[in-house]
């Protein structure tokens, strides 16, 4: 007897139906996952620079032991402005083409200094806030991005 065979016996594979179920999954995971993502980043981001901010500040203090003042540790012998003592960039272990901030000296007199590492415009940081870092301690970051420090934002994890 002759064997009959038809193009219906033995499938295998997936069917539309099956694939599209899939493709969904995977897009609503993606819309979950990727929000979650980029801020993880930012975070992380954001601690490079707290890190970088402390070894500035490291720096600076080296700087007045040597010259007994704050001051002139800028560029060009400047009171602000970029730093000739540190990197001008965060994080300091990237090339300075993938920095996420900028880090300056905003004020440096003879016993206080302030330290802001500002995020750069061409990074996914925009729009994040300034860190700072005073010379007796304090850690502030604009969270709410407006130019000032406000009561609440004197911390890092804020």
């Amino acid at each position: 007897m002759a064997q009959q065979c038809s193009r219906f016996t033995n499938n295998s594979g997936f069917t539309l139906v099956e694939l599209m179920i899939v493709v969904a999954i995977v897009g609503i995971i993606s819309v979950i996952a990727y929000p979650s993502y980029q801020g993880f980043i930012k975070g992380s981001n954001r601690s490079a620079a707290q890190a970088d901010l402390m070894s500035f500040a490291a720096a600076m203090e080296r700087h007045k032991a040597a010259s007994f003042t704050y001051k002139a540790a800028a560029e060009s012998s400047a009171d602000t402005g970029s730093p000739a003592i540190y990197h001008k960039h965060s994080p300091s272990a990237e090339p300075y083409t993938n920095r996420k901030y900028d880090l300056t000296i905003k004020q440096a007199a003879g016993s206080n200094y302030v330290l802001e590492a500002k995020p750069t415009s061409s990074s996914m940081q925009n729009g994040d806030g300034s860190l700072f870092f005073y010379s007796d301690g304090r850690r502030a970051w604009d969270k709410d991005n407006n130019g000032s420090v406000g009561s609440t934002e004197y911390c890092w994890r804020c």
